[in-house]
């Protein structure tokens, strides 16, 4: 895969919480009449793009009848040895920018069995309320 597309209603806004996360704008462009970014870090790359007079996004992670694209995940595995330390951390990095919004929190570290593997999973929301999952493999069944 490419990159996925996120639409933002403030990029720079968008930018700065994705930074936070540890991804890098590597370009920047207009798409039409609007601004745009391709940025990476995490394993992947995502291009965000500023919507001109945006509307509310859909609550994908509360709407038990949303259906659509849902949310983005990150394996942590090889960046952390402890999601909730992590998270901890990004949440002091978002409030000490000054400028983006506390850290909502949509579903505390917790463990899953996925397959055969054992995860830490949380989720996040970014500015645009998008749904930000996150895991760490902690033991495969094998």
């Amino acid at each position: 895969m490419h990159h996925v597309s996120i639409r933002t209603a403030n990029i720079h806004q968008a930018i700065s919480f994705y930074e936070q996360l540890g991804l890098a704008v590597k370009k920047r462009f207009t798409t039409g009449m609007t601004l745009a970014c391709w940025m990476e870090g995490l394993g992947g790359r995502i291009e965000l793009i500023q919507i001109p007079e945006p509307r509310p996004a859909a609550d994908a992670f509360g709407d038990e009848h949303y259906t659509g694209y849902y949310h983005l995940c990150f394996d942590l595995t090889e960046v952390t040895t402890d999601l909730p330390s992590w998270l901890a951390a990004l949440a002091g990095r978002l409030r000490d920018s000054g400028q983006l919004p506390p850290m909502q929190v949509l579903l505390e570290p917790t463990q899953q069995m996925i397959g055969d593997r054992v995860y830490e999973v949380a989720f996040i929301a970014d500015t645009d309320s998008l749904p930000l999952e996150f895991i760490r493999m902690l033991a495969n069944g094998r």
